[in-house]
């Protein structure tokens, strides 16, 4: 992917399945949504889920955010980019959607946790204004520990 390519940041449907099974599978050696996971997401009124693409309809990457009723916060429960497209903008253009979608469910607060040791994610939400607001332990199903961050988004 040319670091020129506009990325493009649109809601998943059901034909985007088989790729996000696939991002899931080659990203994540544990805690991975499973495809009918995935399937019940694209329908939930409670999830959001997010599809980076460039290059008519290439496939580059994913998000996907969680809202609970009752509460201003959302959660990026999950966030993915294909290994070729690393580096690219891709990641901050799925971020941006999700905050967006946050703003636009009245959310405040935009959370998610990430493995201590993911440094290329750690710095991408750092760079983005993430707060770190605590860790926990052994919080991946691996034993990794995962820090916490947050981000005002209204």
């Amino acid at each position: 992917m040319p670091a020129t390519a506009a990325v493009r940041v649109r809601r998943a449907e059901l034909s985007d399945l088989d790729d996000l099974v696939a991002l899931e599978e080659s990203s994540f050696a544990t805690d991975r949504l499973s495809r009918a996971q995935y399937r019940r997401h694209l329908d939930s009124e409670t999830a959001q889920v997010l599809v980076a693409s460039a290059n008519h309809r290439r496939f580059l990457g994913t998000a996907v955010v969680f809202f609970r009723k009752g509460t201003r916060v959302a959660r990026l429960y999950s966030i993915a980019t294909r290994a070729e497209a690393r580096g690219k903008g891709v990641g901050s253009a799925l971020l941006e959607a999700a905050e967006q979608t946050a703003r636009r469910r009245r959310c405040k607060v935009l959370r998610l946790e990430v493995r201590t040791d993911n440094e290329a994610a750690i710095s991408l939400y750092e760079r983005l204004g993430y707060e770190r607001i605590g860790r926990y332990k052994r919080y991946y199903g691996d034993g990794a520990d995962a820090w916490r961050y947050e981000k005002a988004v209204a």
